[in-house]
């Protein structure tokens, strides 16, 4: 009896700190939680713990600006959201599958098959067995958000089935936090936790290469706009879902021209023997963007309390590769590392791949992801930007209501 009523006690104790930690950060001022949605833009390093991912960046050079090793990232460094994080005085935000902040994860859902776990929500995906080994060893205290975001992953699931965590899963993986939440904090903190946290998604671009790929099959179903409506249906499904749980503080980002991606002007050239950006990329792009603006400006009317900041990245990217040395960046077009025309090869860290000396220098680290110096630059207009660039409020505004 006395050994119980000690671990209540202990119980209450702990549930005590953590409301503490919710409602104040180490500067006094209010706490708000990141929670992280999306693609390789944003994964802090989950893919990494998918058994066998085709897609992830767990070797040198990525990591070799900032950190000084890989994590994970598809970057020489940080990503928007460590940025975002350190506007929002967080620490870096962790990825959900990390070991040791897999509290989350509920373990009936895992079935142990030998040396590998896999997950029946993730339609077959491999999860890697060190997770399973630490997953009682977490003391974290998720009051600072989550990253769920997946390199590769699209807001359809048929985008690179089976090898990423799509949206509808992170969505999943965002209710198991939720009800563990609950029972770390109590319910009404974990509520309060959760409604006044901001939501950032970083979707859609695979999507996009995936239908552009000459084996895909959808298109010959499908016109481009509606192809289009479908990802964005399913963006706005889970924001949805999101807000009938408490979320009220959402971050998108417009894609940038796709078309102009080091792999994609490879593949313009290749196909036509002419440099440039490949338009059909491109006009996906701006037909995402598009829909993407009256999705949330439809959102806002239907949903009270919903409040989103959309950041133009189509502009701001477009300005950049079009006046590099405006912005300090001396290459735009090819990519920092890799190989063949514009380094567009994904072999970056691999055998026969080239580094530049500069990272910060390119716009673009790999064929398809941007540097930490290009990233940096987007987070202080996410954050602070006016009207011309991120409407209808920035970042900074959401995490200070």
């Amino acid at each position: 009896m006395r050994t119980n009523s000690m671990s209540n006690i202990k119980n209450c104790f702990l549930v005590f700190c953590a409301s503490l930690l919710v409602a104040r950060n180490c500067h006094g001022s209010k706490h708000v939680a990141l929670f992280i949605f999306g693609d390789s833009l944003y994964d802090a390093g989950n893919n990494k713990y998918i058994k066998d991912a085709p897609i992830f960046s767990d070797f040198w050079p990525y990591g070799e600006t900032f950190f000084k090793h890989p994590t994970g990232r598809p970057c020489d460094g940080r990503l928007i959201p460590d940025f975002i994080a350190e506007y929002a005085n967080l620490p870096l935000i962790p990825p959900y599958l990390q070991p040791g902040n897999n509290q989350f994860m509920e373990r009936e859902n895992f079935e142990s098959k030998g040396d590998r776990v896999l997950a029946e929500n993730l339609q077959g995906m491999v999860i890697s067995s060190e997770i399973q080994e630490h997953v009682q060893s977490s003391n974290h205290q998720f009051v600072n958000g989550v990253n769920f975001a997946s390199s590769g992953a699209g807001a359809l699931v048929e985008t690179h089935q089976r090898w990423v965590i799509n949206l509808s899963t992170q969505l999943s993986y965002f209710k198991n936090m939720k009800r563990q939440l609950g029972l770390q904090l109590g319910e009404a903190e974990a509520q309060k936790l959760l409604s006044t946290a901001v939501y950032m998604f970083s979707i859609g671009g695979n999507d996009y290469f995936e239908a552009l790929t000459p084996m895909h099959s959808l298109l010959q179903f499908y016109s481009r706009e509606e192809y289009v409506g479908m990802v964005i249906g399913n963006i706005t499904t889970v924001i949805q879902e999101i807000y009938k749980i408490g979320g009220r503080k959402f971050g998108f980002s417009t894609l940038i021209a796709l078309g102009c991606l080091p792999s994609l002007r490879a593949v313009k050239q290749e196909q036509t023997g002419v440099s440039g950006c490949l338009d059909e990329a491109t006009m996906f792009a701006r037909l995402h963007n598009r829909a993407l603006s009256k999705a949330l400006e439809e959102l806002e009317r239907q949903l009270e309390g919903f409040r989103y900041s959309n950041f133009d990245a189509y502009i701001a990217g477009g300005e950049r590769i079009n006046n590099p040395s405006k912005y300090g960046f001396k290459e735009v077009r090819e990519a920092c590392c890799g190989n063949g025309p514009y380094r567009s090869f994904t072999n970056c860290g691999q055998k026969g791949y080239q580094l530049c000396e500069n990272a910060s220098e390119y716009f673009f680290f790999d064929s398809a992801h941007p540097t930490e110096s290009a990233n940096n630059q987007f987070a202080k207009l996410m954050w602070s930007g006016n009207l011309d660039i991120v409407k209808p409020y920035n970042l900074k505004t959401l995490f200070e209501e």
